[in-house]
């Protein structure tokens, strides 16, 4: 599962750096450059509480043999797109077919212990960061190769596209013949109709404020809340960050890439190889907390940054942060489900993660205008709500 999220994931890192580049080719204004980032997330937000709902009926493997399909297939759109029509639908389609990432969560659920679920989640988190630092690199010497060789005279960007198609279809080969079924037979949810579990369905949100298994009622609402502040809160880099070091620190595209290449090094580490240990000696609820209060410290002092070392520093504390609190939070949402229901759960996580960053480059952009300062202090504060979970929790 590990493998499958990677590559799928590699070839998302490689589109993404050079969607406003494309988009540009067909004369697009900031605004609709702006909105071609967030329609995959808003496609994320209604299909991925359906896509998980409806692996708790049928599975996991054929939601993932399908995400994976029609990843392919949006990669080739995107390759081939010769309008900005057709490079919005392109997005479109691949934030509907990005289900997998709620459904490998749940698989995660389904095949771990309780005590070994925070470790589980931190894979999926590493092959986030994996993907986020290969990813790039890989578009660029595409990118590269492609205008050094003259191929795809008329589009250079197809080159990008047909690649992480490719990387998708291996990510759909390895589910249809390496990957067994972590569903047990029995053990699929029968309530409620699949179409009703989206983000925007009361269905949904009657059964987040049932409260999950814990005997706190507000426990699982004020982790979902979470999720989506925290998401929010990191998506406000993608439309504020590149701005600052532009702006503030003289620094070059190349630079602003390494940057965003250096929190992925971090995710990389905390979550595919310290988590583990950290969960032994520490709570789950404890790694929350840690990693929330780091969180906010690092994102609201961010724009006090004088140099490229503070930078990095700043940087650091908040992708430690945001490093401990991802896998740890999709944990103890998992653990507030019915085994039959896991996919449920995490897909409305996704869902108001997907929300999250939907609102957030346009929200960090829009403060940007008014002070530089602004799109990082005051989601600061309002990502500090998730401190006030992590010690709510504590007892819980």
């Amino acid at each position: 599962m590990f493998l499958v999220v990677l590559i799928d994931l590699i070839g998302f890192g490689i589109v993404l750096p050079h969607l406003a580049f494309y988009a540009s080719e067909f004369h697009a204004s900031s605004f609709l450059i702006g909105f071609l980032y967030s329609i995959y997330s808003m496609a994320q937000l209604v299909f991925s509480p359906i896509w998980g709902s409806l692996s708790d009926r049928v599975g996991r493997r054929p939601i993932m043999i399908l995400s994976t399909l029609g990843a392919s297939g949006a990669y080739l759109l995107f390759a081939f797109s010769n309008s900005l029509a057709l490079l919005f639908l392109s997005r479109l389609f691949a934030g509907i077919m990005a289900g997998n990432i709620s459904t490998a969560q749940a698989y995660v659920a389904d095949v771990t212990a309780p005590q070994d679920r925070a470790k589980g989640m931190g894979l999926i988190g590493a092959a986030f960061g994996i993907g986020f630092v290969i990813g790039p690199a890989i578009g660029a010497g595409l990118m590269h190769l492609s205008l050094k060789g003259q191929f795809f005279l008329e589009n250079h960007y197809a080159v990008l596209g047909l690649f992480a198609a490719c990387l998708s279809f291996i990510s759909f080969l390895m589910v249809c013949f390496k990957l067994p079924e972590s569903l047990e037979k029995g053990k699929a949810h029968d309530g409620g109709r699949v179409m009703k579990m989206s983000v925007f369905s009361p269905a949904l949100w009657k059964y987040i404020r049932g409260g999950g298994l814990s005997s706190n009622p507000l426990f699982l609402p004020m982790l979902m809340f979470s999720v989506f502040l925290l998401a929010f809160g990191q998506s406000n880099l993608y439309g504020a960050f590149p701005l600052f070091c532009k702006t503030r620190l003289n620094l070059s595209p190349a630079e602003v890439g390494i940057q965003y290449a250096y929190m992925g090094l971090i995710a990389v580490v905390i979550q595919g190889s310290l988590i583990r240990t950290l969960v032994k000696r520490f709570s789950e609820a404890k790694l929350f907390l840690a990693g929330s209060v780091l969180f906010v410290i690092g994102l609201g002092l961010i724009p006090f940054a004088h140099s490229v070392r503070t930078l990095f520093l700043y940087l650091g504390i908040m992708s430690a942060g945001a490093s401990l609190n991802g896998p740890t939070l999709a944990s103890l949402i998992s653990k507030q489900s019915d085994a039959g229901k896991y996919g449920t759960t995490l897909g409305a996580s996704q869902g108001l993660a997907a929300l999250g960053r939907a609102l957030g480059p346009a929200w960090g952009g829009f403060l940007y205008g008014l002070s530089f300062r602004l799109p990082f202090i005051v989601t600061a504060v309002a990502a500090s709500f998730a401190v006030w979970v992590g010690f709510k929790i504590q007892d819980v």
